[in-house]
């Protein structure tokens, strides 16, 4: 009798242990927003307008004060999101709103390495397909720092594309091979260069003495060094 007293009361304080752990992860994982309606100012509501922005509700500049056009714009969440249409964002709203933006933004920058992969590893892919492996490379790091660059586009497909004066900046755009299927080397080289290496510093220029003369370049521009039949300048 005396046994199954013990059992039965170290089996209670385990659950009692058990439920008390619990109900403490909950909590600490659990936020709470401040209740933001019209009329409210500051940087809680910044990022309430930021969020809206992202998930196409909100059109408009971010200004910290919640207005009718956020009012508005929580209500239109609120709306499709199937919960209490007040124009109030309290933390149901807001919890809702943050974790789908989240998301958003996950699958954002997903789909945006994705396409720097398939770029840049066919720009090397066509002008640099008979290159030795660092010749590849530096022609990734050399796009990457015009990506970086204010004086070239700030994506990859957009300095691959960039034309000049109705011309191409890579002779690749114009002939067509830039939608050639990559090889598993140029492809590995891509990589290589988005994680970080750069072979040829900050260059943001190369090109093939053997087939052009690259005059502007070279009066223009400091050498760095040469990799295989490519000369690259900064």
């Amino acid at each position: 009798m005396k046994n199954t007293q013990k059992r039965l009361v170290i089996f209670i304080l385990v659950v009692l242990i058990t439920t008390l752990s619990l109900s403490s992860i909950v909590a600490a994982s659990t936020t709470t927003y401040p209740l933001l309606k019209y009329g409210s100012r500051g940087t809680a509501v910044v990022r309430l307008q930021k969020a809206l922005i992202a998930q196409g509700y909100l059109r408009g500049s971010v200004d910290g004060v919640y207005g009718s056009m956020t009012k508005s714009s929580v209500i239109k969440f609120q709306t499709a999101k199937r919960i209490q249409i007040d124009g109030i964002a309290g933390n149901k709203t807001q919890t809702l709103l943050y974790a789908q933006t989240a998301q958003t933004t996950s699958r954002s920058a997903t789909t945006t390495a994705a396409a720097d992969l398939y770029w840049l590893s066919r720009i090397i892919h066509a002008e640099a397909e008979a290159e030795p492996y660092l010749g590849k490379v530096a022609v990734g790091n050399v796009v990457l720092n015009r990506v970086k660059s204010s004086a070239f586009p700030n994506t990859i497909k957009g300095v691959i594309f960039e034309y000049y004066q109705g011309i191409p900046q890579f002779s690749p755009v114009a002939d067509g091979t830039i939608y050639n299927t990559p090889s598993a080397t140029s492809i590995q080289a891509a990589k290589d260069a988005l994680a970080g290496q750069r072979p040829v510093g900050a260059a943001t220029y190369f090109f093939n003495p053997d087939k052009s003369a690259g005059t502007w370049i070279v009066r223009n521009k400091t050498f760095v060094k040469t990799i295989g039949d490519h000369d690259f300048y900064q």
